[in-house]
């Protein structure tokens, strides 16, 4: 990897922390320099503001996501727990999504701008819903939404219980099935 592209990386690991830390107004770029080692002028140079490194960050995570999280529509309830799994490991984006809903998107689709990255999610379910693989009285993106839901009922934002990487593996294990059944049962014919 080149020095250029070392930087930009370390500049997005470090804002994607301070992100999901402080959300979008209580990040300090200063923080985000120190923790990259990437000058304030040169990331000004690279996104423009404050806001442009946030939405570089959250495009970041996004495709992050789609790549570290196969998708197949034919296994919804998998599907929920390999993200369930990913929320342990990686709980920045569920923070991030949470920063962006609350200070930028409060209604609608908070994957405005970035729905590019679902569409052949969609069109995957589409496809099993026609073939009558997934329950068809839902469109796609509720489906989708649902799954999405479901498998952040113990993430970092939860509002009742946040399970953490420590738990003692029979909790994951009973979590992991309670997802996929509740799914399976939702979503399945």
């Amino acid at each position: 990897m080149r020095d250029g592209e070392a930087s930009r990386r370390r500049l997005l690991d470090a804002a994607a922390a301070e992100f999901a830390q402080h959300g979008i107004a209580g990040a300090r770029v200063d923080r985000i320099a120190a923790a990259s080692g990437v000058n304030k002028q040169q990331m000004y140079s690279w996104h423009g503001s404050k806001d442009g490194l946030f939405d570089a960050v959250f495009d970041d995570q996004l495709r992050h996501i789609v790549d570290a999280v196969p998708f197949d529509a034919d296994d919804l309830p998998g599907y929920a727990v390999r993200l369930y799994d990913s929320y342990l490991r990686e709980p920045e984006l569920v923070r991030l999504t949470s920063w962006n809903r609350l200070e930028r998107v409060p209604t609608g689709d908070v994957l405005r701008g970035h729905r590019h990255l679902a569409q052949p999610k969609l069109d995957a379910i589409a496809a099993a819903q026609a073939a009558g693989r997934v329950v068809a009285d839902l469109r796609p993106d509720e489906v989708y939404s649902v799954v999405i839901a479901l498998a952040g009922t113990w993430s970092p934002v939860s509002g009742t219980f946040t399970a953490s990487a420590g738990d003692d593996e029979a909790d994951h294990a009973r979590r992991r099935e309670a997802l996929r059944l509740t799914v399976r049962r939702a979503l399945l014919p």
